[in-house]
């Protein structure tokens, strides 16, 4: 498994804090995939089969929420770690995001430490027993 790069696709609409998180990941070793919209990101998530997913929640064509209920309900990504990565506030929008399946809730502007942390962990909960 060495060489292995997680794919991680990135559903954001704004194109700054697309090219901000892409940076971000790919300058720490992982493979980015993106999306602007929510039709968009569901044909990406079943093309690209990501391991994780970074989710913002305002988005065109489609609520953040409605393509989090609709990933979870796709038999191949049921279990695809999604982080919610959302300038909404989280007072009722964490919970909701919690409650819908979302494994984290981080609030723009995203520390990168913290993005990277949840991400590490994300990945490492949904790794098959033999890899962890």
């Amino acid at each position: 498994m060495s060489g292995y790069k997680s794919k991680v696709l990135v559903i954001e609409d704004n194109r700054e804090h697309l090219m901000a998180l892409a940076i971000k990941l790919k300058a720490h070793g992982y493979d980015v995939v993106s999306a602007a919209d929510g039709v968009t990101a569901l044909i990406a998530v079943k093309k690209e089969q990501p391991d994780a997913v970074l989710l913002d929640l305002g988005l065109p064509g489609g609520d953040g929420f409605v393509v989090l209920e609709r990933l979870r309900s796709m038999g191949d990504t049921v279990t695809t770690p999604v982080i919610v990565v959302t300038a909404r506030p989280p007072e009722t929008n964490k919970r909701e995001a919690i409650k819908q399946g979302a494994v984290a809730f981080l609030q723009k502007p995203v520390r990168t430490e913290e993005l990277l942390s949840a991400l590490r962990t994300a990945l490492q909960q949904n790794q098959p027993a033999e890899y962890v």
